[in-house]
């Protein structure tokens, strides 16, 4: 490389991210499956989907994403494809919801279910279906008509719809005659590609009309809303005093309109769930978070990821859970901790007895935090299901406490410690806590760890004969070609269970100075990393 020349003109000019490699379109597939047979709030209402019949949709979604987003790269040929992965991530969500909304085709008797599921898609009104576009006046009048005179619909989702000023006026009347009954509002991505003056009267509109309802779920997520359109749901967010659910997922929230949430919600006594995903918020943001969380004593699902926190703001948010004595699922993902604020969440671990799922990934917790939580864990969360510590830097030294850990977490089912530097030393001490027991166990991930043939024979050899195991990513480590032979000689029986080996090195080359000049893929899958319901 020419001294002469920056390096990041290398990188620029080396990363073209659109297509994926096969490999990484499988992985999609996968990790929709996965999303789509996991129980959930639709899961309760329209019915859950059977492994299969979740495959050939998930299939069908990433086909369908895939043909659309490359539609969109050929309109861009000189572009490096980021825009292209944006929209064949968003297009896979919005299409895993369709699915997710129709519930199951067939019950499980062997009849064709309903169009929508169950008897109980009778309460609810669903506009989001079909193509994202505007909607105008004419077809808002038209696609209302259901909710006019008497009905008995008690969730509404008007998402994936964009709704102008006039399609605005022609709810609004509407809304007020049936918010009494209602219970659910999702009104996530409902004012996309609108100007922001448009934008605010529209959510002012629908607040003003919601404002007084007893909803138990609200969704405002998807909207770009910033501090202006936080305020603009005031009447509705003010007069909200039992609601358990509330979703404010990438509405570009940053420090002041936090404190505008914290501001706005005037009980959180009933509030369940949480869910506060890729926003702006940073430290000073997040205090304003862990006010609303210190008043959230029924909280059981807190979701603060991807949202630039850094350790003061999540040395706040942990000291802000310690009250929070029934939470069952904290993800607190791809953030800036760091080592202070992972001790500060260990002194509040202890609390959370009946923890099911933590994911703790891309915290920058290194050695120290990472043992500190292990310890923590280790004496409480007995029901343990879902451990993720996935990108925090960390080594064999710390192995040895989170091998503790896991082996007393007996319900593991799924375990993802995937680029740490844990090397054969490492791997070995977590694969041996869960040779004894863990008859759940599903799916481990220990990609990126600069692994040897050495290291991953044991892995493989304690994971493969567990029953109902279902995948092992050992990839992107530094496994010999004889090693690959081998292992997938260990798994003949069960090629399934084995995941892509295609970013192996098997010289062991420094991955750090590969990463310099940048990784297609690595680049992708950080873009998809996100991608769940």
């Amino acid at each position: 490389m020419d001294s002469s020349v920056p390096s990041y003109q290398h990188r620029s000019l080396s990363i073209k991210l659109w297509p994926p490699s096969q490999s990484t379109r499988l992985m999609l597939v996968e990790r929709m499956t996965r999303n789509l047979t996991t129980p959930s709030i639709f899961s309760r209402k329209y019915g859950l989907l059977s492994k299969e019949e979740a495959g050939e949709d998930a299939k069908e979604i990433e086909e369908a994403a895939f043909v659309t987003a490359t539609q969109h790269f050929d309109e861009e040929p000189d572009g490096d494809g980021s825009s292209a992965v944006q929209i064949y991530a968003k297009e896979s969500s919005r299409l895993m919801l369709e699915v997710l909304k129709r519930g199951p085709r067939v019950k499980d008797d062997g009849e064709l279910g309903s169009e929508k599921g169950d008897a109980s898609v009778e309460t609810v009104f669903d506009i989001s279906g079909g193509r994202r576009a505007f909607i105008e006046k004419d077809e808002a009048s038209e696609l209302l008509k259901p909710l006019l005179g008497p009905n008995s619909f008690t969730k509404i989702c008007f998402s994936n719809r964009s709704f102008g000023l006039d399609a605005a006026h022609v709810a609004e009347p509407i809304l007020i005659s049936i918010k009494d009954q209602l219970k659910e509002v999702d009104l996530s991505d409902f004012i996309a590609g609108r100007p922001e003056a448009e934008a605010i009267e529209v959510m002012n509109i629908f607040s003003s009309a919601l404002e007084g309802s007893v909803l138990r779920y609200l969704n405002l997520s998807n909207n770009a809303m910033g501090e202006k359109g936080v305020r603009a749901f005031r009447s509705l967010l003010k007069s909200q005093k039992d609601l358990e659910e509330l979703y404010l997922m990438n509405d570009g929230i940053s420090e002041e309109a936090a404190k505008a949430v914290a501001e706005l919600i005037p009980s959180t006594e009933k509030l369940k769930i949480l869910h506060f995903h890729n926003n702006m918020t940073g430290d000073e943001g997040a205090f304003a978070i862990a006010d609303v969380v210190k008043r959230s004593l029924a909280l059981e699902d807190f979701r603060c990821s991807s949202t630039r926190v850094g350790s003061e703001g999540g040395v706040a948010v942990a000291e802000a859970l310690g009250v929070c004595t029934h939470l069952k699922k904290l993800d607190l993902r791809d953030n800036m901790f760091g080592v202070e604020a992972g001790l500060a969440l260990s002194k509040v671990i202890p609390v959370f007895v009946g923890l099911s799922e933590i994911y703790l990934s891309y915290l920058n917790l290194e050695d120290d935090g990472a043992e500190a939580l292990a310890n923590a864990l280790k004496e409480s969360a007995p029901s343990l299901e879902i451990l993720d510590m996935a990108g925090n830097d960390i080594t064999a030294k710390a192995a040895v406490s989170v091998a503790a850990c896991i082996s007393s977490k007996q319900f593991l089912t799924k375990l993802n410690l995937s680029e740490n530097e844990l090397k054969d030393e490492g791997a070995v001490l977590i694969i041996k806590a869960l040779e004894e027991g863990h008859g759940q166990l599903n799916e481990v991930d220990l990609s990126t760890n600069l692994i040897t043939w050495s290291g991953a024979k044991v892995v493989a050899e304690a994971v493969v004969q567990k029953p109902g195991f279902k995948l092992l990513n050992i990839n992107a480590n530094f496994i010999s070609e004889e090693g690959i032979d081998e292992l997938k000689n260990i798994f003949k029986n069960s090629p399934d269970l084995l995941g892509p080996l295609d970013e192996n090195d098997p010289e062991g080359e420094d991955i750090d100075e590969e990463a310099e000049e940048g990784s297609d893929e690595d680049e992708l899958e950080s873009k998809l990393k996100g991608l769940e319901i």
